[in-house]
């Protein structure tokens, strides 16, 4: 028998009094995050490039939520000064933030494309956006004691980190960086949380993957290089309506809301579904994956990364 959205559920816990930060919130996963966590009572920041879709989501969560206590906020992550803008306006805002969830993310343009700052894209906006993000604001996370929880990829545990080409100028492939970005945030978010145990600084960070679901990251996006919806995204939507194997949108922010709010889950612990194949069904904790193990990779991307954003995370 298929199984249904409600099989896989969770409940979260209340909220009330907490303020939390979703990027990638405009819509897909990010916005059932955001979503789930309003009507739990917090406060939720949206920081979204496009104000039309921050409207959007802001009309989408109210629909659901009449009471939501929820604002946009803006945020370009490929685009390092944007990064920087928002932390400067949170901090003048001088209120704690209890959970951020770095949930945002592009995949697999078919041709090398570059930030702002001239990093290669998914890079850029998935891993070193993310990474200064955090960097800025970790001020506010201290105060919070927060959770911040990072959404990686099943590609993570493919590929590896091109030390020797992290922009991939030489030979791109999209897959391939796409592996990188995910792996070099799993990297980032497990050192976070070693260092903030070892410095006192308060602050738990946790991983969580959504399973496969047929979000956007797949679909037509012309400022993407992709004109129509892959084959992969159509096969996705297929299995996905049939409750075959894979998630839906209903259910794949469910990890990630589970890392970031349960009492239950584990500092430097890794989330996702729990069916075969880890695809779809029930959130539970997973086996980190071998590329996420090494601490000795943990600490050079961080550095690395300190340097390529020209910011200190400490």
């Amino acid at each position: 028998m298929p199984r249904t959205d409600t099989d896989t559920d969770i409940t979260v816990p209340d909220l009330s009094g907490k303020r939390a930060v979703v990027t990638g919130a405009s819509d897909g996963i990010g916005l059932g995050i955001a979503t789930r966590l309003a009507a739990a009572g917090a406060e939720v920041l949206l920081p979204v490039r496009n104000p039309r879709k921050g409207e959007a989501a802001l009309a989408a969560i109210r629909a659901q939520v009449p009471d939501a206590d929820v604002s946009p906020r803006t945020l370009d992550l490929s685009a390092l000064t944007s990064v920087a803008a928002l932390g400067r306006t949170l901090l003048a805002e001088d209120r704690p933030i209890h959970l951020l969830v770095n949930n945002a993310g592009v995949m697999t343009p078919p041709e090398r494309r570059t930030t702002t700052d001239g990093f290669e894209l998914q890079f850029g906006t998935n891993h070193l956006g993310h990474f200064a993000l955090v960097a800025h604001l970790l001020p506010l996370l201290r105060a919070g004691r927060a959770r911040v929880t990072s959404q990686i990829s099943l590609a993570a545990n493919r590929n590896a980190i091109n030390w020797d080409d992290l922009n991939w100028e030489r030979s791109y492939s999209g897959m391939r960086a796409y592996s990188q970005s995910k792996i070099a945030l799993g990297l980032f978010a497990l050192e976070l949380d070693r260092r903030s145990a070892a410095g006192d600084w308060g602050v738990t960070s946790n991983l969580s993957h959504p399973g496969v679901a047929p979000t956007n990251l797949l679909a037509a996006r012309p400022e993407m290089g992709r004109g129509k919806d892959t084959l992969g995204v159509r096969v996705i939507r297929a299995l996905s309506a049939r409750g075959v194997l894979l998630g839906t949108i209903r259910t794949a922010p469910l990890p990630a809301l589970y890392a970031a709010t349960s009492p239950h889950a584990e500092r430097g612990a890794f989330y996702g579904p729990g069916g075969p194949g880890h695809l779809g069904g029930p959130p539970a904790r997973q086996k980190l994956y071998s590329r996420l193990r090494g601490t000795d990779d943990a600490r050079r991307i961080w550095e690395r990364s300190e340097e390529l954003a020209g910011v200190r995370c400490a």
